[in-house]
């Protein structure tokens, strides 16, 4: 399959790696200012990984015409943008797959909503979600991840012909569920964090099971399979982002309590934001993540924080109509 991946960031050079490696025909493209597209341009690697001779390079975006399949992994809210440059390009007949993780802010809109509503009718879209690190992958420590679309014969044809002994991929049946809780679980990753900074790392199963809790909640609110929560868009990807030392938002959320700057991507601070605002817009309490909204733009203490959720009402776990 002649596959074009847009995003020549961690991930995106990560996946260009691994479909070469299963015997895809791949084009990486990134802009000639990104400093990566430019270090893969003079020595074809980046601090994580090296591209084989066989993955071609591009600065040009029309690079997508020659692919079967478009991959995009970029920052989820630079997505618009680049949706908006694809379409002029007029590109058609194409399968977008989104490999990234997100909620677009000011629309409150999931990534396939707004890639849809940018691409041409002609190109399906697929989203590609699930646990794993660009160092792990690498070397060879293999996974389990989920392809969804609301196109079956295209979730179809991307599982069977991405799946390998690295990467198990599983057929998705809920697109918002799996969608809403990929992007959810980087603002789980942020709280966790932020438990490491200050000593509590033993309260992250009780983050993992209520934050997961919320999530379905909102999910089912959305219109969702609020089980969809507990597979491996969101619950089964807590290992890699809520214990991981290759966790963005967790040393996101560790060195913010410490008082010290994180100058990598975490999603989760984007999402944090998005996702209480659908709480807000669906009537559904989302007690964690709105702690981790305060902490973030209102500034709020997160000792404070954490010991006003121990003071909320006592309830039920597992109650079907609780709000926590």
């Amino acid at each position: 399959m002649r596959v074009a991946v847009i995003g020549c960031g961690r991930w995106g050079s990560l996946i260009t790696w691994y479909l070469d490696k299963i015997g895809h025909e791949v084009t990486l493209y990134g802009r000639a200012s990104s400093p990566h597209m430019q270090r893969f341009l003079a020595e074809r690697k980046n601090d994580l990984l090296t591209l084989p001779e066989s993955v071609q390079l591009s600065t040009e975006l029309d690079c997508v015409r020659d692919a079967e399949t478009v991959i995009i992994s970029i920052p989820s809210q630079s997505l618009r943008g680049v949706i908006a440059q694809l379409r002029e390009l007029d590109i058609r007949d194409k399968i977008f797959t989104l490999c990234m993780k997100g909620i677009e802010v000011e629309t409150g809109l999931r990534l396939s909503q707004v890639a849809r509503e940018g691409l041409d009718e002609s190109c399906p879209v697929a989203v590609w979600l699930g646990p794993g690190h660009v160092q792990e992958f690498y070397a060879g420590v293999p996974n389990c991840m989920v392809i969804d679309s609301e196109d079956e014969e295209v979730k179809k044809l991307l599982v069977e012909n991405f799946t390998s002994s690295l990467i198990r991929f599983y057929y998705g049946e809920d697109l918002i569920g799996n969608e809403i809780g990929a992007a959810a679980k980087n603002v789980i990753g942020i709280a966790a964090g932020a438990l490491d900074g200050l000593g509590l790392g033993t309260l992250k199963g009780a983050l993992m099971s209520r934050g997961t809790r919320e999530i379905a909640r909102l999910i089912e609110a959305m219109g969702g399979n609020p089980f969809s929560a507990y597979g491996l868009c969101h619950l089964g990807d807590y290992e890699a982002t809520v214990f991981s030392k290759y966790s963005h938002n967790r040393r996101f959320g560790e060195l913010l309590v410490k008082g010290e700057r994180f100058d990598k991507l975490a999603e989760g601070y984007y999402t944090a934001d998005a996702i209480t605002r659908l709480g807000r817009k669906y009537g559904v309490e989302l007690p964690i993540c709105e702690v981790v909204y305060r902490t973030l733009y209102e500034n709020a203490d997160p000792k404070t924080e954490i010991a006003g959720l121990f003071e909320r009402p006592i309830k039920k776990e597992f109650w079907k109509t609780e709000e926590t």
